[in-house]
């Protein structure tokens, strides 16, 4: 701004200090006119042939008054920095012995130890054999959920999901993957439909808010004309997974309905009715390769019923499980999840199977079969330790067996890593080159960090398959 912009705006009547202000923006900047808007009030005031006493002043607001840092930050320090959320079954978790670990902005059970385990291995082997044999109880609770609904809520899910058709029939659910515009994965989870037009779309608990904003873009952006309504309801319902040989079992004295595999299949999503009057939602879904299901429930209905399910689970010889039970529940399972899907892997890359509809289309798919995605891809494979005393970490390369552990000597490397309690050994997922025709072919790791290596085993991914027990010796 010059001084002729102060000349206009006086022939045109704006002289008092606060129209001065918001005619020219003069005084707007970060001192608040507090210094250079005492020159432009010095101007007016000598073209108007008065004093700047008499002419008046704006009002001179912070920050040209210092302001100490404790009073802008004070009130937001500690927990209250970084709120923690937790989980509708927080204190009945803490009744059974949680040991509790901060998971992205949630706090969740790592473990539910006894008394006389002396390392969380020991508590997790505990609860492994909770599910494989007999029945466990963990809160999902944390996984981003977002409700559609409306006469286009089919026609928009085909259009951001991968895969086949506009989503399940009433009642049934199935896989959801959906890509990035750039053809990479953004996030996966469970498509449910509740009813005609009503859609259930759960995701990871890390990207719930990312999966939200990239629906929010294609529904008013690029397809503003569709019918539908979305939201975010994480956390307005507790979700619990019940999950073993045994799960059934734990339900029938809970759940009214009948939910055999003639009523209540496979991917089957059903209305149900607790003890109590209590209205829920079942699905019959499994994270873990065991008979399991998703219990969807009012929040505030949770944390007792989570006692009463754990104590029956007790009863069958089974109890809650805690994430350290589930990663190695899912990497047994071969579940590619948030280390596989790092933003840098397509669907090919971790073994979905993608077909769309003919003459159908969906968010990323043109770019996701350009040819540096679909060639010379390293493939989501399981690598089984030689040793049974042999650890495998995440971030180790992978190398031939003979060959020097130099830059550009990896064939791949590994993302997630466990000790299998039902293998007795050490287990991982890893990405690597050709992976799929190099099943049954031996490596070696090559950890640059701690200097070890270890003699592995490319293998099937799926390292336990509970309608055939063990895949791997």
């Amino acid at each position: 701004m010059t001084v002729v912009d102060l000349g206009i705006a006086r022939a045109e009547g704006f002289t008092r200090p606060e129209h001065l202000k918001r005619y020219t923006t003069h005084g707007m900047g970060t001192d608040q006119g507090r210094t250079g808007g005492i020159t432009g009030l010095a101007v007016m005031a000598a073209r108007s042939g008065r004093d700047i006493a008499d002419l008046g002043t704006t009002t001179f607001r912070p920050p040209w008054t210092p302001v100490a840092i404790g009073a802008l930050a004070g009130g937001r320090g500690g927990r209250r920095f970084r709120p923690e959320r937790r989980l509708p079954t927080h204190d009945a978790a803490l009744a059974l012995g949680a040991e509790m670990t901060e998971a992205g902005a949630w706090l969740r059970p790592a473990r539910f130890a006894r008394p006389g385990e002396t390392d969380a291995r020991t508590a997790c082997a505990r609860e492994v054999g909770h599910v494989r044999n007999a029945v466990g109880l963990c809160d999902l609770s944390s996984l981003g959920a977002v409700d559609l609904q409306g006469p286009d809520a089919g026609r928009f899910l085909a259009r951001v999901l991968a895969g086949r058709g506009d989503g399940p029939e009433p009642g049934r659910a199935r896989h959801a993957l959906l890509l990035r515009e750039d053809g990479f994965i953004l996030d996966d989870g469970i498509l449910a439909c509740l009813g005609p037009g009503h859609h259930r779309l759960t995701t990871s608990s890390a990207r719930a808010e990312e999966v939200l904003r990239h629906l929010e873009f294609c529904h008013q952006v690029l397809w503003p004309e569709l019918d539908l309504r979305l939201g975010p309801v994480t956390g307005l319902e507790a979700c619990l997974a019940i999950a073993g040989p045994r799960a059934r079992a734990l339900l029938a004295g809970l759940v009214a309905e009948d939910i055999t595999d003639a009523a209540l299949p496979p991917m089957g999503v059903m209305p149900v009715t607790l003890a109590g009057g209590i209205a829920a939602r079942l699905l019959r879904v499994s994270f873990t390769g065991e008979l399991g299901f998703e219990l969807s429930l009012p929040a505030h209905c949770a944390d007792s019923l989570f006692a009463a399910l754990a104590a029956g689970a007790d009863r069958l010889g089974g109890g809650p499980f805690g994430l350290d039970a589930l990663e190695v529940l899912r990497i047994e399972k071969g579940r590619p999840a948030g280390p596989e899907m790092n933003g840098r892997t397509t669907a090919r890359d971790c073994g979905f199977a993608v077909r769309p509809a003919s003459g159908g289309d969906h968010v990323g798919r043109v770019m996701a079969a350009r040819p540096g995605l679909v060639r010379d891809r390293e493939e989501l494979v399981g690598i089984l330790s030689d040793r049974a005393g042999a650890r495998l970490r995440a971030g180790a390369r992978l190398v031939e067996p003979g060959a020097p552990a130099r830059a550009g000597s990896d064939l791949g490397h590994i993302t997630s890593a466990c000790f299998s309690p039902t293998l007795g050994r050490w287990i991982a997922l890893a990405f690597l080159r050709d992976g799929r025709a190099r099943i049954g072919a031996r490596l070696r790791t090559a950890d640059p960090l701690r200097g070890d290596a270890a003699p592995v085993r490319v293998v099937h991914p799926v390292f336990v398959d509970p309608r055939g027990d063990r895949q791997h010796g």
